[in-house]
């Protein structure tokens, strides 16, 4: 086989249609979009119209909204933190911080710090550097010897009432 012998395979891909070369052809005069009228002519969006009905997108109310000075944490739960220092993909030694945890694949990006969850059992002695942990999670890693250090946030007020 040569580099000019390559090619499609038969069928895989159909030649456009030529429209607008005569009434033989059977797209010619309008081309196939009908008679005048505005979806005849060129730049037509009218996407969400119904002919003068009220759209659907403003018949449904609204609702909620987006704050956005809202956290958004990793959420981890401490059977996966136990099962990954069984697997060996974190250290005992160290602490068990959000770069860590990325590191060890729990997490897949660092967002605005991490969450420890009590969902699951810790048998190992670790030191947590974390955002936040729930009631069960603290108490969990204190029954297992540990020990856990909130990180406060970088700046938790917004821009505006900051002067």
């Amino acid at each position: 086989m040569k580099l000019n012998e390559i090619g499609d395979n038969p069928g895989s891909s159909k030649s456009r249609m030529r429209v607008g070369r005569g009434i033989g052809s059977g797209k010619g005069k309008t081309c196939g979009r009908g008679v005048k009228g505005q979806k005849a002519r060129t730049g037509v969006a009218i996407k969400g119209f119904e002919g003068g009905q009220m759209p659907l997108h403003r018949r449904l109310p609204k609702r909620g909204f987006w704050n956005p000075f809202s956290t958004d944490y990793n959420e981890v739960n401490l059977g996966r933190i136990q099962s990954a220092l069984d697997a060996g993909k974190l250290d005992a030694a160290n602490p068990v911080t959000i770069e860590a945890l990325v590191s060890a694949g729990l997490c897949s990006k660092p967002r605005d710090g991490v969450k420890i969850l009590g969902v699951g059992a810790l048998n190992a002695k670790l030191a947590f550097e974390v955002a936040a942990a729930s009631k069960s999670a603290v108490a969990a890693i204190e029954g297992a010897g540990g020990s856990i250090t909130l990180l406060a946030a970088a700046d938790s007020t917004p821009p505006a009432e900051q002067a």
